[in-house]
């Protein structure tokens, strides 16, 4: 489908806009959100409480026997919550790292989880059919009511992120000096995971259980690329989300059988893979661009130093010399036709003739500034 079709059907579909609405609000939340998982580095913490929230499903689903959205996600929140602290107090009381808690704690929840649905699944009962689009989402599936669940638990955390904005800048970068201003960072951490278990709880429904943490990291690790200052990077996280959200509904209405869940998490993909090779200052083809133009100028400044140490050697300083005697000093850095070109159109050094270069005036003083004596020119 061409790309006028797909904005013509967006604009015009009432289904299509409330998923896109719906995937768009929730990649916003989990995009704020994951800002502060990422630079606290804990960015697995959103795969362990996505994992950790299945039992809930099952478990206030075999109790009550309803599929209602509102009640298996706030059976999830409970799981997801409890296996968070759980991770935190393994942390806290034992010697077993983060990592090692985290995947302990997913896995066991999750387990746990897997064996409680294929229970559910084999109960000779109709309701049950269904229940397990938590695992992968189902996001082509979301009303306009279904909104609600999105937007109003959304808009309390972004509210709350907003409330607690200097708290949370503390917590990110040094709880320690946060401690000693009187801070009580421990409450905090509680706050700042409870407000991702939220907005990870909400998402389930639409990325599923096992694609969940990309919504949470992926927006915050491609923002984090393009910007150092938090502001930035949240907004920056935000809107990757909100676009990745669009895009993946919108392309994955545009062909037939492709799961809207999975190619949200694809368009999230390309947004990391760009951000991670054009991002400025910390994209990988800036840096080694930085890094080439680095190398050449270290090339240039020894060959101009090359020079200078010869134009030494003679009592007029502008004496020519010869090519090869520059190549022969320059075994260990090369490109001395380059370099030599480079410092004529600096003024720095002139070509004498055909086979032999000298320093000038200008190269004489930028020679001893690069050496630690007296200041260039400019």
């Amino acid at each position: 489908m061409e790309l006028t079709g797909i904005i013509r059907n967006l604009a015009t579909d009432y289904t299509l806009q409330s998923v896109a609405l719906g995937t768009a609000a929730l990649g916003i939340v989990n995009g704020v959100l994951g800002s502060f998982a990422v630079l606290r580095k804990q960015s697995l913490l959103g795969d362990a409480i996505s994992h950790a929230a299945l039992p809930g499903i099952a478990l206030v689903f075999l109790l009550t026997g309803s599929k209602s959205t509102a009640s298996l996600l706030l059976g999830a929140a409970a799981a997801g919550w409890l296996g968070t602290l759980l991770v935190m107090g393994i942390v806290g009381n034992t010697r077993i790292k983060y990592d090692s808690a985290l995947g302990l704690t997913l896995s066991v929840f999750f387990g746990f989880g897997l064996v409680l649905l294929t229970y559910i699944q084999r109960m000779p009962v109709a309701a049950q059919a269904g229940l397990d689009r938590f695992l992968f989402g189902q996001a082509a599936t979301l009303l306009r009511r279904d909104l609600a669940t999105i937007a109003v638990p959304g808009a309390a955390i972004l509210v709350l992120v907003a409330a607690f904005w200097k708290e949370f800048k503390l917590l990110s970068f040094d709880p320690d000096y946060g401690e000693s201003l009187g801070f009580s960072t421990r409450p905090l951490d509680i706050l700042l995971t409870t407000l991702l278990v939220a907005a990870i709880v909400t998402g389930l429904q639409t990325v599923g259980v096992v694609l969940m943490s990309a919504m949470v990291v992926a927006p915050a690790a491609a923002a984090r690329q393009w910007t150092d200052r938090l502001g930035a990077m949240v907004a920056i996280s935000g809107f990757f989300g909100a676009l990745s959200g669009v895009c993946g509904v919108l392309i994955s209405s545009s062909a037939s059988r492709m799961p809207t869940g999975p190619t949200i998490v694809l368009a999230l993909s390309f947004l990391v893979f760009v951000s991670l090779l054009f991002a400025p200052n910390r994209g990988l083809l800036w840096g080694a661009v930085r890094e080439r133009a680095g190398r050449r100028r270290l090339q240039t400044d020894a060959v101009l130093s090359d020079l200078y140490v010869l134009a030494k050697q003679h009592e007029e300083p502008d004496h020519g010399h010869p090519i090869e005697v520059l190549r022969a000093m320059s075994l260990g850095h090369g490109g001395v036709d380059r370099s030599l070109e480079a410092l004529r159109e600096k003024g720095l050094a002139r070509e004498v003739d055909a086979n032999r270069w000298a320093i000038t005036p200008r190269g004489l003083k930028e020679a001893r500034r690069i050496s630690g004596g007296e200041e260039s020119e400019g």
